[in-house]
């Protein structure tokens, strides 16, 4: 055990050993570890697992530094880096599981379900003649049933509605994209948006892929019109550095700095522009809000303190710490924060905490709430220390944490009710959105575009209220009439929104949404009045 202890802590390279000048003197911190390990495994009263004492051990280490360090085991690695790698081998279906099924809400557009046939609706009830539909299957155990290597076929059983019997389907598991782009859209002729959910290996790919394809339309629309463009990282936790980096580099001039990270063991290390991005000219708006964290924070911080754009919303998470992975001998890994990030003008991203103290840290959101941080401007209060002047125009930012954007929206608390929320965390509203789908398909499809789905379609009285009265079946009820009412025209939204997405593509889903997003909509107002006036970042922001 005393060979897996010291591997565990210890066995990250060579030249990390050699960096980190290990001893093994008498008067080592990790001659206690010895003692302590070799105490237990000789007299302690009962047989125990020598692993899981490392892991815990580990764990119980890192729990006393910052809220960012953190174990996982080979499992959980795999599975926390898989998203950010960019694929993955499967059959491309996104689903939910509604009461013990697995129910298809769409087909990956070429992807291997999509080729055999599977459509959004479909419920798959059997995986190569296993059972996974009312037997209380575990959503991990079945995804294992339907991911496997590229090449490998799967059969899939099948309950379409409408068909009385099941349908059979034989699929080739291929390499999924995960994407990292959800949404990219001509918002009017000069104006384009580009929804970024994360930062992984292949986001700056597919963010030159949107702008290249976004310029080529608004070209073809208005030739005279300079390009602008909104890049929306609400909701965005971040990913990969580098790819913050490549991101950020396309907005910025040659040798800009995007971002430097500094620690106590770790050397300044700056990032800058190369000058070679497709953005450097054009109106820039980035929207943010309490979610937007790490890689989004590093673009956003770059983008503000270089005066290149305007930033809006409401101030970002604040998760500003850099852990560097340590690769462990049996695929665990440990991730230890290293360094912290700083933007340009010298701003530290993260936001204050108590070493050890996670549950204070994990209720700052809520806290902010409390305090009318996120409701009201005027709840923010800075302190004259932590005031920074922007590179070029010398307008005033704040440190303290996160970024607080150049224009503040405040969140809207009662547009979102309980009674909506409870519904789809039911599964109701797609389900039935589903069976409306299948029922007028035919009429559906006819919408040429999505210009003439918004304009046109609207969502019927008669399919809100099945909705309510399905509800009211499974014990979801609304407060009072009040609350009804309420949420009555933002669920025909997000039913429109999900109709779109089923007729279209991802980004008709937000070309619909946000039209109720107030951050986006006051994004879409800063930037047409720049684009109209001509007014440059500091003009609109004093």
């Amino acid at each position: 055990m005393r060979k897996i202890l010291l591997t565990a802590l210890l066995t990250v390279s060579m030249a990390t050993m050699a960096q980190l000048k290990l001893n093994f003197s008498a008067d080592s911190p990790l001659r206690k570890l010895q003692i302590a390990e070799m105490a237990i495994e000789s007299l302690y009263v009962d047989s125990l697992d020598a692993n899981n004492i490392v892991e815990e051990g580990i764990k119980g280490m890192l729990s006393r530094l910052d809220p960012h360090s953190s174990y996982s085991s080979a499992k959980e690695t795999k599975e926390l880096t898989e998203p950010l790698e960019g694929n993955f081998d499967g059959i491309g279906v996104q689903f939910n599981m509604i009461e013990d099924t697995l129910l298809v809400i769409q087909t990956i557009s070429g992807g291997p379900s999509a080729k055999v046939g599977i459509l959004a609706g479909d419920r798959i009830v059997a995986v190569n003649d296993t059972a996974i539909a009312g037997v209380k299957m575990s959503r991990t155990d079945i995804m294992k049933r339907l991911r496997g290597k590229k090449g490998t076929k799967v059969t899939v059983s099948v309950k379409r509605p409408g068909e009385r019997s099941l349908l059979t389907f034989r699929i080739t598991r291929d390499k999924i994209p995960l994407n990292s782009v959800d949404a990219a859209y001509i918002i009017e002729p000069g104006i384009g948006y580009v929804k970024l959910q994360k930062f992984s290996a292949t986001t700056h790919a597919e963010v030159v892929a949107a702008i290249d394809s976004l310029k080529t339309v608004s070209e073809s629309l208005a030739p005279d019109k300079e390009f602008s463009l909104i890049l929306d990282l609400q909701d965005n936790g971040g990913g990969y550095l580098s790819a913050a980096e490549r991101v950020a580099d396309e907005f910025l001039n040659e040798d800009a700095l995007i971002v430097y990270t500094t620690g106590r063991a770790v050397p300044r290390h700056e990032s800058r522009a190369t000058g070679h991005g497709r953005m450097r000219r054009g109106n820039i708006v980035l929207l943010v809000n309490e979610y937007s964290a790490s890689a989004s924070e590093i673009v956003s911080g770059a983008v503000q303190d270089q005066d290149r754009g305007v930033v809006v919303g409401r101030r970002t998470f604040g998760k500003g710490l850099v852990q560097r992975p340590i690769e462990l001998p049996d695929g665990s890994m440990i991730r230890l924060t290293v360094a912290h990030y700083y933007t340009p003008t010298g701003r530290c991203i993260q936001k204050p905490f108590k070493p050890g103290d996670k549950k204070d840290y994990d209720m700052d959101i809520n806290e902010r709430l409390k305090k009318g941080e996120l409701t009201c401007r005027d709840s923010i209060h800075f302190a004259d220390s932590l005031k920074y002047e922007t590179l070029n125009d010398h307008r005033t930012v704040y440190g303290g944490g996160g970024i607080m954007p150049d224009i503040f929206v405040p969140l809207d608390t009662m547009k979102y009710t309980r009674y909506h929320s409870k519904l789809v965390a039911k599964g109701i509203i797609v389900t039935k959105i589903l069976k409306y789908f299948d029922k007028n398909r035919k009429t559906l499809m006819q919408y040429p575009d999505v210009a003439e789905f918004k304009k046109s379609y609207e969502t019927p009285m008669s399919l809100l209220d099945e909705i309510v009265k399905e509800g009211e079946k499974e014990g979801v009820t609304p407060k009072d009439e009040e609350e009804k009412q309420r949420a009555l025209p933002e669920m025909a939204r997000q039913i429109k929104a999900l109709i779109a997405r089923d007729i279209f593509t991802q980004s008709a889903y937000y070309e619909v949404i946000n039209d109720s997003n107030d951050i986006y909509n006051e994004g879409v107002r800063i930037i047409r009045e720049m684009n109209t006036t001509g007014k440059k970042v500091r003009e609109m922001t004093q």
